[in-house]
């Protein structure tokens, strides 16, 4: 398992645990690996203060080992994915840490596909972090690389998005959250374009209010403004734009699981669904598959994360998958998640149907979800205690098929995760309650 990078890359708090020294090694690093006769590298960063000292120690180890760097400047991780195989760049790197707060940031690498870095890639750049490979040549003389701007790339990628609608926005009033970040250069542009009266919040970065109250993780903010503006339809990004969830015309929440049945569904009645597929996590509501099975469509859950989604319809031919979070892939248009994409085809749906966007959610009912994490001395044995497992699957027994019960450690502590679906908060807490009880009786749980 990899040390430093996760699921979505190398994350940390700037200057504690993740430094310019790991950014400036990540850089020679990936100057050599795809070295040969030169190397070109494309970067994009978001907007944190700390993404300029990351992207110029990026660019000092790149170019010391031979590479070419094109900056795109502030733009999203998306973006940096499109342009990198548009424009057969060797790879990519975004600067950003998605939704976590201004002082935490991270390093996302695209390969030369767009794809996030294979993991065998990853293990070979934590090895050289620790010292464990020897340090790759340092290039001499006119095999020095250079940096140079290439905010064409953003400009080409604005172009792309704007491509793909294939109805006019006009007359549609529109809100966006940018939340103070990546989006905020590109996402009213787009919508502008497509003839949407566009009303923009947070999109003001300063380095220091990136998702601070705003965007896809307060959605309160969006839905204040579609009630008070009386708007169609508004979409809400995260820091790097590759998450996007919506708010309908009453200025309720469509969160990633019925973003997925809204485009699942047209998918389907259009004859494009791949194998009746659509991808979700273990974390996707029950609500969800519910919805499915009323009409048809099959589904697959992966581990969380949107790299096991890619992973799993890159692997079987799906064109359709996401996270309840709106990390949501339409695989024949990106290799990644892509908020405004999202955004461009909930749009799409609403235009072709002639329906609101209210009216496409309503046959998807989200269950009422309970999670409680629990400190545990060792995750693996709690995971691997048949008591404990007895217990979860009593519980999922009694719910019979009107919730369900995940148990799961935590990718990054020494916390258990228990999470319930069911008709009711007050059911939802007396099934985790239950296995919880267990937990701390066979003496797992750190008090």
């Amino acid at each position: 398992m990899a040390k430093y990078f996760g699921t979505d890359g190398f994350r940390g708090e700037a200057n504690v645990n993740l430094t310019v020294e790991h950014a400036f090694k990540t850089g020679r690093f990936l100057g050599a690996y795809y070295g040969g006769e030169r190397c070109s590298v494309v970067i994009g960063k978001d907007t944190r203060r700390s993404s300029y000292m990351f992207e110029y120690a990026l660019v000092a180890g790149l170019t010391a080992s031979g590479a070419d760097v094109s900056l795109m400047h502030v733009t999203t991780t998306p973006c940096v994915s499109y342009v990198v195989r548009a424009d057969d760049f060797d790879c990519g790197i975004m600067i950003s840490a998605s939704h976590n707060p201004y002082y935490d940031n991270g390093i996302k690498i695209f390969n030369s596909k767009g794809e996030k870095l294979e993991e065998s890639v990853i293990l070979e750049i934590e090895k050289y972090l620790d010292g464990e490979t020897p340090e790759p040549p340092l290039a001499l003389r006119d095999k020095i690389g250079c940096a140079s701007d290439y905010s064409a790339g953003r400009n080409r990628y604005i172009g792309y998005l704007i491509s793909l609608a294939v109805h006019s926005f006009k007359g549609k009033r529109i809100g966006l959250d940018c939340a103070n970040g990546a989006a905020f250069s590109i996402a009213k542009s787009v919508f502008d374009a497509l003839g949407a009266k566009t009303t923009v919040i947070n999109n003001h970065p300063d380095g220091l209010n990136i998702n601070d109250n705003c965007g896809s993780t307060h959605i309160e903010g969006l839905q204040k403004l579609v009630r008070e503006e009386h708007l169609d339809a508004a979409f809400a990004f995260d820091g790097d734009a590759d998450r996007c969830l919506a708010v309908d015309e009453n200025g309720e929440l469509v969160d990633g699981d019925k973003i997925l049945y809204i485009y699942g569904r047209y998918m389907k009645e259009k004859g494009t669904l791949e194998n009746n597929t659509v991808v979700t996590t273990i974390m996707s509501n029950i609500g969800l598959y519910k919805a499915f099975d009323a009409i048809g469509i099959s589904y697959e859950k992966t581990a969380v994360g949107d790299k096991y989604v890619y992973e799993c319809m890159n692997e079987k031919g799906y064109k359709l998958g996401g996270e309840n979070s709106g990390h949501i892939i339409f695989s024949k248009y990106a290799n990644t998640g892509d908020g405004i994409i999202t955004a461009l085809k909930i749009m799409q749906v609403m235009c072709s149907k002639k329906m609101t966007l209210s009216e496409l959610a309503a046959p998807v009912y989200i269950y009422p979800q309970v999670l409680v994490n629990v400190r545990v001395k060792d995750k693996n044995a709690v995971l691997s205690d048949p008591d404990v497992t007895a217990a979860a699957e009593a519980v999922e027994r009694e719910l019979g098929g009107n919730g369900r019960i995940l148990v799961r450690p935590s990718g990054t502590e020494p916390l258990l995760r228990i999470m319930a679906e069911a008709q009711s908060d007050e059911i939802c807490r007396e099934c985790i309650e239950k296995i919880e009880k267990i937990v701390r009786d066979k003496g797992h749980a750190v008090d």
